[in-house]
């Protein structure tokens, strides 16, 4: 009788398995979209020439995996597939109970979020935010109980508890871990990517808040780094093979406290192995050309490179930004296309695979060409890309004019610090003699948006006069080995004075371009011979281009080499 008692008190103790998660099936999107335009080839003579800008892609694209655009609802007509899942902390966690709270509404930032079920239920494939830092975002007996006081107010207004205590953060931790793993939503194969922490304003992690804690005197610098050196592994044990759905939301040059000491801490977070994003491309030419997370390096010739060896880069993982607040969040510029152009360049140059977006403040409608192309080259590599590309530009990168910012002590090692040598993807403008690139006024852009975006010389110069007679261009060799079939080389010019142009090659000449005066920006599409892409031993292939004896200067702007077969 004593065994069955105690059977029957054990069977009464038993905690049963909690309900699974809602699930739904698709929105019926297809994304196996290719271009929605018509592809501009160079046509029977070798040479097409149409006005303005050229986003065409030939019809064999289509977009890489794991890529796409994410936003706060699915759009089918600009295919956003991806929609938000948006919870508060305290929401999940209205007591200290050990459980989620799935019914339950919530809010934060302005906005009111329906309970985790209902927001489950919906179709489609979903991103999340948990907001978790908020003072109104976490639960209240999370403060009780650890003891701690906010922090603020934000430039929102909202004041934050410290999340780099270890007893909040290691609540916050029991939530992400009852909620993606005794839940199961990391496996759940709709859930695209989660931004973490959860903090500070709209859930990005910058240094407002570690600011005001350390000038009230109430963090130092050796308090912090104990508790950065295992948060992000922390998330990352939690979420296990799924880790790669972990998206880091800070930054490295933080305008933090600790000096150097925080300035590489966005790298560190992803040498854990998860995900980055930033939410600032639209400000193009600023702080954002030395971004170590993302394997960009400013160069002695003030080029960029990027490092796609990292494991950020080998697909798995989410590399993101956010380019909607064109006239919004409190910008303003009256020149639109030009802002979303460069804002969709900086972010193909880190090599995003992910673009946050509002279809309306983005300007898709107004823009489908660019947006267009955009969706396409997001997240392909040098081997699958359609196209390689240089942006002939000398920018302003306002942040680095500082001197005792970053890595660049050693005045050699950015000479021309803060001006940024063009935009590339896998085609390289090179100076050398004879084909030195010339700053030129001929297309200026001054502080768009705000002063911190410095200025922008867009377009490059020959100097005849100097002997400077045309451009030189490097290819990648994986996309040289790649290009297999027939391509061209499209190149966006500026149609004054007068005088022709082609393309050099290993395999010999294009067809050339004449200037017809019209003082227009236009785009050349020039069909190159057959092996122009083949390296010499030990180099890249080369391209130049030329001007014709006797031909006025020549000012270039993009240059775009195309796989015309696949």
């Amino acid at each position: 009788m004593a065994a069955a008692a105690a059977v029957l008190a054990l069977a009464g103790c038993t905690v049963s398995a909690p309900e699974p998660l809602p699930t739904a099936g698709g929105d019926g999107i297809d994304l196996d979209v290719g271009p929605r335009t018509s592809f501009v080839d160079a046509g029977p003579s070798g040479v097409t020439v149409a006005d303005g800008d050229d986003w065409s892609l030939p019809g064999w694209v289509r977009p890489a995996p794991n890529s796409g655009y994410f936003s706060e609802e699915a759009d089918a007509s600009e295919l956003v597939a991806v929609r938000s899942v948006d919870l508060s902390w305290r929401q999940l966690r209205p007591t200290a109970e050990k459980r989620i709270d799935r019914t339950s509404a919530g809010d934060a930032q302005g906005m009111s979020f329906d309970a985790l079920d209902a927001q489950l239920r919906q179709p489609g494939d979903f991103w999340m935010r948990i907001f978790a830092s908020g003072e109104d975002w976490a639960p209240a007996w999370v403060a009780e109980e650890c003891g701690v006081s906010s922090y603020g107010p934000d430039y929102d207004g909202q004041r934050h508890l410290p999340i780099w205590n270890e007893c909040v953060w290691g609540h916050l931790m029991d939530t992400y871990r009852m909620l993606f793993v005794d839940l199961g939503l990391a496996s759940d194969p709709r859930l695209r990517f989660v931004y973490v922490p959860g903090a500070f304003t709209w859930a990005e992690y910058d240094y407002e808040m570690v600011t005001a804690a350390a000038d009230a005197g109430e963090l130092d610098e050796k308090s912090y780094l104990a508790w950065y050196g295992h948060a992000w592994s922390d998330l990352v044990a939690i979420f296990g093979e799924h880790a790669d759905k972990l998206v880091f939301t800070g930054e490295d040059y933080p305008w933090g406290p600790f000096g150097a000491a925080d300035d590489l801490l966005a790298r560190q977070a992803v040498d854990a192995g998860m995900g980055i994003r930033t939410g600032i491309t639209e400000l193009s030419n600023f702080h954002l050309s030395e971004a170590p997370a993302y394997g960009s390096h400013v160069q002695p010739d003030g080029h960029m490179t990027v490092d796609e060896s990292l494991p950020i880069h080998s697909g798995r993982y989410v590399v993101a930004t956010e380019n909607e607040c064109f006239t919004d969040c409190g910008y303003q510029t009256d020149d639109v296309y030009y802002a979303v152009r460069q804002a969709n360049l900086k972010a193909l140059q880190l090599r995003v695979n992910w673009m946050y977006v509002v279809p309306g403040p983005s300007y898709m409608a107004e823009y489908p060409e660019q947006w267009d192309w955009l969706r396409l080259s997001l997240g392909q590599r040098a081997d699958t890309s359609a196209d390689a590309w240089a942006a002939f530009r000398d920018a302003e990168d306002s942040y680095w004019a500082d001197p005792e910012s970053g890595p660049f002590d050693d005045p050699a090692s950015w000479p021309d610090r803060p001006w940024v040598r063009n935009l590339e993807r896998w085609l390289v403008q090179v100076d050398e003699p004879g084909s030195v690139a010339h700053r030129t006024d001929a297309d200026v852009h001054e502080h768009v948006f705000e002063e911190d975006n410095g200025v922008a010389h867009e377009g490059l110069s020959t100097d005849v006069a100097a002997g400077d007679t045309g451009f030189a261009l490097d290819v990648d060799p994986r996309f040289a080995a790649a290009a297999s079939g027939r391509v061209v080389l499209k190149v966006t010019f500026l149609d004054a004075g007068s005088g022709a142009f082609a393309i050099d090659t290993g395999a010999g000449s294009s067809a050339a371009v004449e200037r017809t005066g019209s003082g227009a920006w236009r785009t050349a599409t020039i069909a190159l011979p057959d092996g122009a892409l083949a390296a010499s031993a030990g180099a890249s292939a080369r391209l130049r281009i030329s001007l014709a004896s006797g031909a006025d200067d020549l000012v270039v702007r993009f240059a775009r080499l195309v796989r015309v077969t696949g």
